[in-house]
Order: C-alpha cells, then sequence, then structure tokens
C-alpha cells in the first residue's frame, strides 16, 4: 500500500503538473530500461523527495529521487 508523507506531498504540489508527469515516466528499471513508475510511496528525504513504487512493465522495484532546489 502506498504512503504519502506530508512534507514529500507539499513539496511535490509546487511541482507544476506537466513536470510531475515527467518526473514519473523518466525512471529507470535494471530490467526495462526507461520506464515508469507506479502504486508508489512518496517520502520526504534530506535530499528531496522519493518516490519507491513498481516498474509499469514489468513490476519489479524501482525508485527515484527528486532533488530539492538548492
Amino acid at each position: 500500500m502506498p504512503v504519502i508523507d506530508i512534507k514529500a506531498a507539499k513539496k511535490w504540489g509546487k511541482i507544476p503538473p506537466y513536470i510531475q508527469k515527467r518526473l514519473l515516466s523518466n525512471v529507470f528499471c535494471r530490467t526495462c530500461g526507461e520506464t515508469t513508475i507506479v502504486e508508489f510511496s512518496m517520502i520526504n528525504d534530506k535530499l528531496g523527495i522519493l518516490l519507491k513504487g513498481k516498474c509499469a512493465k514489468c513490476r519489479k522495484d524501482v525508485a527515484r529521487l527528486i532533488e530539492d532546489d538548492g
């Protein structure tokens, strides 16, 4: 079950929707290469927002860090 961290959600909300879509569809999977992340949890990390979820193609675990500005 996906987990959404409140601080991470606030940071995510500041990102324009068209960029959010690009970030979600530009995740690396060891099996498939570039993919889309699905069923993801959003976690506040000291470096930014950490997305942990599944590859849309093969369903293996993938993650993406979206670094904070600054």
